[in-house]
């Protein structure tokens, strides 16, 4: 996104007459919500004096105490490409503050810009962060409803006519493209309707920001194709699903710290105490990269998913793992998140987890070069090697367990995340599958 001043977005307004500005936030489950405003408004809004009732918003407040003010981050102003080329519409993305001025702690957005704040403090300069995030294109039904059937039975890297979802792809690439994103690759992915777009890594306030922009811009272009796009990491049984591999660097001065050219893989001391831990707080930050019920369902062996906490660099069965790229390009990818995450949370959770390894100095066990699902469970034992957790209420507890996250989070997040998360477990243990009702119905 672009470095503006105040007389550059009256000036861009101007020129491309804009008539309406979208303000947008997230609800602590990262699903974006916004308040549009006639350019009229635009001076109110630069003046940080648009109000809105946040006690209709998941995790915010109480009735009582409802006024919230958004405040724009004139940094991620960008005009929607898709929207009439006479009265356009543009967007802000807003941090939330509460009526005194002082930032709204169940903001998301601020929990992140907390954890990136330590990191500046503790002399360690900027977090890069390049997602890869999966999504399907399912064809709808005659009321324009979404279904789970899929347009093509193509697979990984397939193009067209096999690949039916190559011009959706496209005209979202472009709509991308106009909005300021650098896409690096588009492809089919491995199950049929699966695709996967990536874009240029960044500092990891702006990718949170560019995931939710590219969501909504996945969707609405998909709308217009009349197909579905969905986030939903496991839509689909006995296929792979949809996952969000996250990839982090970290940079002071220039200097990639992670990297050390004296080092058999190429890394740092910064870089092994990161990955410990990532390690040792895994199953604690899962139920941040991996909020939902559906997100277990692809977490489990067999569907190119990872299910073990471990690291290589030569495979990629563990949690983590070390791409073959050096100097400036290396990184850490960390192979759990799926891309219904909030990406604030998730990366203030994974970020606060690898700096609290930088800052024990926690030392990660030998890297696992084989296949750790054709592992036996003796041989699993015998290297330590542990599960992440396997369902919602498992990473729940885990979470609720942590200090590290208590504090990352903040009380009001922490807590109203948690209620909320034992809440949609709950309503899901009660409900009756049809799987139940297949196998029970007749023979009971």
């Amino acid at each position: 996104m672009g470095k503006y001043t105040r007389e550059d977005i009256l000036r861009m307004v101007e020129e491309n007459d804009v008539k309406f500005i979208r303000l947008q936030f997230t609800d602590i489950f990262g699903i974006l919500k916004n308040v549009a405003i006639p350019v009229s408004q635009l001076g109110k809004a630069l003046d940080n004096k648009c109000m809105f009732d946040g006690s209709s918003i998941e995790g915010f407040v109480r009735i009582e105490e409802s006024d919230m003010y958004l405040r724009p981050d004139i940094n991620t102003f960008v005009i929607f490409p898709w929207r009439p080329q006479v009265g356009k519409v543009a967007r802000f993305i807003c941090d939330v503050y509460n009526p005194d001025g002082t930032p709204f702690e169940g903001d998301p957005r601020y929990v992140l810009k907390k954890v990136l704040k330590k990191a500046e403090d503790m002399g360690w300069g900027t977090f890069n962060v390049g997602p890869e995030c999966e999504f399907f294109l399912f064809l709808t039904d005659s009321d324009g409803n979404p279904t789970t059937r899929t347009q093509d039975n193509a697979g990984y890297f397939d193009l067209g006519p096999v690949d039916l979802g190559e011009n959706a792809r496209r005209d979202i690439v472009i709509a991308l493209e106009e909005m300021g994103f650098e896409i690096e690759a588009s492809h089919h992915e491995c199950s049929p309707g699966q695709h996967e777009i990536d874009f240029k890594y960044a500092d990891a306030l702006t990718t949170a920001d560019a995931i939710l922009t590219f969501k909504l811009v996945v969707k609405t272009i998909a709308q217009k194709h009349g197909l579905h796009a969905s986030f939903m990491p496991k839509p689909i049984y006995e296929i792979n699903g949809s996952g969000m591999h996250t990839n982090i660097s970290l940079f002071r001065d220039g200097e990639n710290i992670f990297y050390d050219e004296n080092d058999a893989l190429g890394l740092s001391r910064e870089a092994y105490w990161f990955i410990g831990g990532l390690m040792k707080h895994a199953r604690s930050f899962t139920v941040l990269t991996n909020p939902i019920v559906n997100s277990y369902k692809r977490l489990v062996p067999g569907y190119e998913a990872p299910v073990y906490v471990a690291w290589s660099a030569r495979n990629r069965s563990p949690l983590i793992r070390i791409p073959t790229a050096s100097g400036t390009n290396t990184r850490i990818e960390l192979r759990s998140p799926d891309p219904c995450c909030n990406p604030y949370l998730a990366l203030a959770g994974v970020i606060a987890a690898g700096l609290d390894g930088i800052k024990e100095r926690i030392q990660p066990p030998p890297p696992l070069n084989t296949n750790i699902f054709a592992m036996a469970k003796e041989q699993k034992e015998k290297e330590n090697i542990i599960s992440l957790p396997a369902n919602l209420k498992e990473a729940v507890d885990e979470m609720e367990n942590s200090d590290l996250l208590r504090d990352v989070l903040g009380k009001h997040i922490f807590e109203k995340y948690i209620e909320a998360k034992n809440e949609e477990w709950d309503d899901y243990r009660q409900q009756v599958t049809h799987w139940e009702l297949k196998h029970y119905l007749t023979k009971y």
